[in-house]
């Protein structure tokens, strides 16, 4: 699946947001070394960075868009391209963050064990992850995929999200492992100018990625004819011309 950082960064106050949030409600870590999973572009690298000034800090990212990105933005900052599910350092951290990616890996239940492995007595864990596979935009995606000429093209596309489990079933599988474990769920309402069509806009950064890449540049533009237009009859614009996007995610905190 490919990655755009431009894409991706069209929206980056309402993106970056829910990393500050997640980063404020960690507890006073006298960090050394703090690393960003599935970085991006960098913004959230920067949040890190801002929170932690005097930690060795890297970040790693499977699109070499987004960590070309990610260097121009921080090049005093180690960054690697690297598939996240084969991520493995010999060392320890303060901090851990993956902000926005984990949604995209499988098997939660040996992955979040395994990055506990990886912080430092007293270092924290810190995750957030779209839960949004039941809002209408993505039920819209699924349902334009199935009944589509592209039917074929698209069968396993969905297969791509992990959905989220409950809280009470992460804080079982981390608690183990940790000496505090703080779960919540937030739902943003983005204000995004030009109506609906700014919400296929959005989604072409992450979402919509799984169903548009292995489509031909003709049937791209006609899944976003038919998506687009499933928007707007979903989210009516408002008096201003903006269109309201409802994002829920989930937010970790775990204490080792």
């Amino acid at each position: 699946m490919s990655w755009s950082a431009k894409q991706y960064v069209a929206f980056e106050d309402e993106r970056t947001r829910p990393v500050r949030d997640l980063l404020n409600a960690l507890p006073v870590i006298h960090a050394r070394s703090v690393i960003d999973l599935g970085c991006g572009p960098g913004n959230s690298t920067e949040v890190l960075a801002a929170r932690y000034p005097q930690a060795q800090l890297a970040g790693v990212d499977s699109s070499a868009d987004m960590i070309a990105a990610a260097r121009e933005r921080l090049p005093a900052v180690s960054f690697r391209v690297q598939q996240l599910q084969t991520w493995s350092d010999p060392g320890r951290f303060d901090v851990i963050l993956a902000n926005a990616v984990l949604h995209w890996l499988p098997d939660h239940e040996s992955l979040m064990p395994r990055l506990l492995q990886h912080l430092k007595p007293g270092g924290a864990l810190a995750v957030q992850m779209p839960d949004n596979l039941d809002e209408p935009a993505h039920r819209l995606m699924r349902q334009i995929a199935q009944h589509g000429p592209w039917a074929a093209k698209l069968a396993r596309a969905s297969a791509q999200r992990t959905p989220i489990a409950s809280a009470e079933w992460y804080y079982e599988v981390l608690k183990p492992g940790c000496a505090k474990v703080d779960i919540w769920r937030s739902t943003y309402y983005h204000a995004l100018p030009g109506g609906a069509a700014a919400i296929a806009e959005w989604f072409k950064g992450s979402g919509l990625r799984p169903f548009l890449d292995p489509l031909s540049e003709d049937e791209r533009a006609a899944f976003l004819i038919d998506f687009n237009l499933g928007m707007e009859n979903t989210y009516p614009s408002r008096a201003d011309g903006s269109v309201l996007l409802p994002f829920p995610r989930i937010f970790l905190v775990a204490i080792r």
